[in-house]
């Protein structure tokens, strides 16, 4: 992360206000040349928290924010519009889907300028199930169709990077993505990555007959393999978590986020894999967040602090539809170590900046965390 506070809380106000679509090394310009936007546009809440002078505080409390109501319906109606435009295209080419959002947008932990919008073009010719699923044991299911996963979704996927093109002729619509195809710029005030996939009913979803328990399959270009997502699952157990707290752990999320995009270090860690983190945080400690920001702060940091240290317990984790481990490669561990020396740079900063003076920077972290908590800002 860039150490000048300056430069951080001018990327984290354009990400937030900056015209839709702008460009990261538009921010980076100007966050460098110390130039505020041309227009005038009226401070969010959280740059009035605090003192003139506690610039990291107002950062930290600032990357916890959600965007505004009117840039979340920006995002969903893009995505909504870009799957208007596909399933019309694709059903005059003979290729059936309907669509679904999944990711960031619908959980509510995007952050403007980072996050894209993730649309998935689900085949309603095939769907696979599990055979031990009730429906499966009563033959309720019968496939209409004769192709494979494979050749279905490779067919799916090439009609989808035919058909963005003529849909968005002003955009750049860029197919070399694994799993998605990117639509970005022209008309759109979002970048989209639209993933083919077709639907997988699991055990739990032929019990349920909830959406949320469903499960696609989705397919990677370059290796020509499919994989079985549960992105409802995910969405459904972190906003269920969340609400039951009052909301802090989409503060934790959205921070985490916004310290990743800031900084220097090249933390490779997903935003699925971030939400997927702070899903096993204490809730108990990141309840407060109600009442104050920054205890998010101290148990986010804390927390990533005490999964690095104990590197048995991390790699226990599983994602929160139960599908894999979180760290289930060397770069993820090695992003976690990133992500959490960021963090430790943040608690320290804001700590100092509330009053501590020479004396109490000596203080251990856990005194650091407990004090930081405390502070109602």
């Amino acid at each position: 992360m860039a150490k000048d506070i300056n430069t951080r809380l001018t990327r984290l106000r354009e990400r937030r206000k900056g015209p839709d679509n702008v460009s990261m090394e538009a921010i980076a310009k100007a966050a460098t040349a110390s130039l505020r936007p041309a227009t005038v546009v009226t401070p969010e809440a959280w740059e009035n928290r605090g003192g003139a002078t506690q610039h990291w505080t107002r950062y930290a409390i600032g990357s916890m924010q959600a965007v505004s109501h009117r840039s979340t319906e920006i995002s969903l109606e893009t995505g909504l519009r870009v799957a208007d435009q596909l399933r019309d295209r694709l059903a005059r080419a003979g290729v059936h889907a309907e669509f679904r959002l999944q990711g960031s947008v619908p959980l509510n932990v995007h952050i403007q300028g980072v996050s894209d919008v993730d649309l998935l073009a689900i085949s309603t010719e095939l769907w696979t199930y599990d055979s031990s699923g009730a429906k499966a044991r009563l033959g309720e299911y019968r496939n209409p169709s004769q192709k494979t996963s494979v050749q279905l979704l490779r067919e799916l996927r090439q009609q989808v990077e035919a058909d963005l093109p003529n849909a968005f002729p002003a955009a750049k619509v860029d197919t070399m993505g694994a799993k998605s195809v990117k639509a970005s710029g022209g008309s759109l005030p979002r970048d989209v990555d639209v993933v083919p996939s077709h639907w997988h009913d699991t055990t739990s979803y032929q019990l349920s007959d909830r959406e949320m328990d469903r499960a696609v399959t989705i397919y990677n270009k370059k290796t020509g393999e499919t994989i079985e997502n549960r992105p409802f699952v995910h969405i459904d157990r972190i906003r269920s978590r969340c609400e039951l707290i009052g909301g802090g752990l989409r503060k934790a999320i959205r921070l985490c986020k916004n310290i990743k995009a800031d900084s220097e270090r090249g933390i490779q860690l997903s935003s699925f894999d971030i939400g997927a983190i702070m899903y096993h945080a204490d809730m108990n400690a990141l309840r407060a967040g109600q009442f104050t920001d920054l205890a998010v702060l101290a148990e986010t940091q804390r927390h990533l602090d005490a999964l690095y240290a104990n590197q048995a317990l991390a790699e226990s984790l599983m994602v929160p539809d139960g599908t894999r481990c979180i760290f289930d490669t060397p770069d993820k561990r090695a992003g976690l170590l990133g992500l959490s020396v960021e963090m430790d740079e943040l608690l320290d900063n804001v700590f100092e900046e509330n009053g501590a003076g020479l004396i109490g920077s000596a203080l251990s972290r856990q005194l650091k965390r407990e004090r930081v908590s405390a502070l109602a800002i």
